[in-house]
């Protein structure tokens, strides 16, 4: 057998159904996954159990892989507009298998069937292939070693608090020795809940199979992509799409904790929840792409979060299903990625004051008051409800908080907060006018004229010729690209044109971008924050450096990995991704870049 514990990296591919997912390296080994849901326990977490340093016992579970015999090298694809993942495996002899990875989707009884489950199809496709089954889950992240039992044609590993079955039509015995046997046919392995097959597991795992490829292509066809970068596109609106949990709308930041943001930095953080800041670019990336059902079903989910705030400050994140408690505590049994630790469970940050969250909720919601294709539009009522927010917008755009980056220690007037509580009365403004409310339309845009005005006096540094953060501050901050998307200052403005050569000056290195470069809570950032070099190509498009954005952006898409995935963060200088992973906020900014930059149909054709 060869070594399967080689250090990890983020080269991993992503399947999933809107309810879980799964990560998998180019090997076909699953590294980490949450079940049911993507907030759950990683019964597969090898991704932070394992260790780079050869003094540590290497991490020998949490993980499911066919370890091939004489092991050489492998391939990896997805099935073409499709969350279907094909991974070849050859040995030193050339014989080889094929390894197809999927998460059932599709439409059963006029709804989504979406069960927390795993399809694994091994097939034969060159010589006299031989591998070994390597199934290997954990409970109570990493904590707990199941309890096995046995039947026919099943293995069940079995915790307190949850039981997962393996259905094969392969040997159990080979499977529970992991023994290695020759792969002459199809075999199917189906792992899941508790609960047996009602066919044959080669039947359930063909239908698995041929409706899941049916639904993602449906998805795909029904993308409203422009003429360039379609396949970057569709690959990065489909894993948008994985983002989502079905059941509430959310849309989790990322499928992972606790991979660092750089090397041995301590910047740990555990991504699975759904922030409300999101929404600013998650919203504009599903409105261009037309997937309005994804769409509706977000702002469902922030409407609900709204209504639950009533009476008191919103949360800038919550969990997938509303929970609005999430402690943080470290899972110190796992070691980490490559030995990195610590590995945090829960997100602090959910007790912050984050003053742009008023405006990222009115301005996602504003959708619903203007979008005729949306079954569910804004009422009277929802508009008061917002503007209870838009009253918390007006108390504290000028207080401290920790701003868009979620400071930990450091409090001020960060710009980007203040102009998002603008945004907040501005949109309350038009939504007032859309609704014929001239008193309410009249209040709004009176005090977002005010706060403008104010805004703009504390942001410009005459000094340095360039908006500035925080307020009456000499910093620059890749967040104050933004301010002209969100309708606060026109691109073609002088005073926006030089704030974007200052970051340009100031924040670029070796192409990408520092999303700020002052001393923060850990120390400098080392690494680039991956969509702040999005912003930065959307604004070059946006001051008329066209060619040049394309240029930029044509290579970003080259420091995606291997099946076309981001994460968090890159290094400057490798390319290597480090940070929580697919990181939504990354693919968010690669479709905007590309909608943004695309020739139309029209002009290529």
């Amino acid at each position: 057998m060869t070594n399967t514990n080689a250090v990890d990296d983020l080269n991993l591919a992503m399947i999933g159904n809107c309810a879980f997912s799964a990560l998998i390296n180019r090997r076909g080994k699953i590294v980490w996954s949450c079940l049911p849901h993507f907030d759950g326990d990683p019964v597969f977490c090898s991704l932070v159990s394992g260790s780079e340093n050869p003094d540590h016992e290497p991490c020998e579970w949490g993980f499911w892989e066919f370890d091939m015999v004489d092991f050489e090298r492998s391939e990896q694809h997805y099935i073409d507009n499709t969350a279907v993942l094909v991974t070849y495996l050859y040995d030193k002899e050339g014989n080889a298998v094929r390894v197809t990875d999927l998460a059932p989707r599709y439409f059963h009884y006029n709804r989504n069937f979406r069960p927390s489950t795993i399809c694994r199809i091994v097939e034969p496709v060159s010589g006299s292939p031989r591998i070994q089954v390597r199934l290997r889950p954990r409970f109570n992240y990493g904590a707990t070693p199941p309890t096995v039992t046995r039947g026919g044609n099943h293995v069940r590993f079995v915790s307190a608090d949850m039981i997962l079955r393996l259905t094969t039509d392969a040997s159990i015995s080979y499977v529970r020795e992991e023994r290695a046997f020759l792969v002459d046919r199809r075999y199917t392995f189906i792992m899941g809940p508790d609960e047996p097959l009602m066919s044959s597991v080669e039947g359930a795992g063909r239908k698995y199979l041929e409706d899941t490829i049916k639904y993602w292509r449906e998805f795909s066809r029904n993308l409203a992509t422009p003429f360039e970068w379609q396949d970057e596109i569709i690959r990065a609106a489909i894993t948008l799409k994985m983002c989502s949990f079905d059941e509430t709308g959310a849309i989790v930041a990322a499928m992972t904790t606790s991979i660092p943001e750089s090397p041995w930095s301590g910047r740990n953080w555990d991504y699975r929840y759904c922030w409300l800041r999101d929404s600013l670019f998650t919203i504009n990336a599903l409105n261009r792409l037309g997937t309005t059902k994804t769409m509706e079903d977000y702002l469902r989910y922030i409407m609900n979060a709204a209504m639950m705030a009533e009476g008191k400050d919103l949360q800038p994140l919550y969990g997938i299903s509303l929970q609005d408690t999430i402690e943080e505590i470290e899972a110190r049994q796992l070691r980490g990625y490559r030995g990195q630790g610590p590995v945090r469970v829960g997100n602090q940050a959910y007790t912050q004051q984050q003053n742009d969250v008023w405006g990222s909720v009115i301005l996602a919601l504003t959708q619903a008051f203007f979008d005729k294709r949306l079954t569910r539009p804004g009422t009277i009522e929802d508009f008061h409800r917002l503007e209870q927010f838009g009253e918390s917008a007006l108390k504290y755009w000028d207080k401290p908080d920790a701003g868009i980056w979620e400071f930990r220690t450091i409090g001020r007037v960060h710009t980007f907060s203040a102009v998002m509580c603008w945004v907040a009365a501005d949109r309350l403004a038009k939504i007032a006018g859309r609704l014929k409310l001239a008193d309410r339309a009249e209040f709004w845009r009176k005090e977002a004229d005010a706060m403008h005005a104010s805004i703009m006096e504390r942001a410009w540094n005459e000094e340095l010729q360039t908006l500035v953060e925080p307020l009456d501050g000499e910093h620059l901050d890749a967040s104050l690209l933004l301010l002209h998307e969100v309708g606060f200052i026109a691109a073609s403005d002088p005073k926006f044109i030089k704030t974007v050569e200052a970051i340009e000056r100031d924040l670029v290195k070796d192409g990408l971008l520092y999303r700020y470069v002052i001393e923060d809570d850990f120390s400098r950032p080392d690494v680039a924050f991956t969509v702040c070099t999005f912003w930065y190509i959307d604004a070059l498009a946006a001051i008329g450096r066209v060619e040049e954005a394309r240029e930029k952006f044509e290579w970003m898409l080259k420091k995606r990995n291997h099946v076309g995935l981001l994460s968090e963060d890159l290094d400057f200088k490798t390319g290597e991704l480090w940070g929580n992973f697919p990181q939504t906020y990354s693919m968010v900014g690669l479709i905007n870049s590309a909608m943004r930059l695309s020739k139309t149909w029209h002009e290529a054709i």
